[in-house]
């Protein structure tokens, strides 16, 4: 899993997997990135998705995220998903 997000819950927020020097930096630059809501908090943050971000930051930090996971899986899966 890379990402969470309660699409009926408002403020619309989404979870994603972090490089944990990174999370903290993000926390600290953008008042709507906070430790990630029912997850663990050094490597998930949770994003306020209209909460100042840019929109391109939030791509950067998805790709980010889903790097993070796959870079976790075996080496047949990480081909099987065209990231080798």
């Amino acid at each position: 899993m890379f990402a969470l997000s309660g699409l009926n819950h408002q403020p619309t927020t989404v979870n994603l997997k972090c490089d944990p020097e990174r999370a903290i930096e993000l926390r600290e630059q953008y008042s709507g990135i906070i430790e990630g809501f029912h997850m663990n908090k050094k490597l998930w943050n949770t994003i306020a998705i209209e909460g100042g971000i840019p929109n391109s930051l939030i791509e950067e930090l998805i790709d980010h995220s889903y790097e993070l996971v796959v870079k976790n899986m075996t080496k047949k899966l990480q081909r099987e998903l065209g990231f080798l």
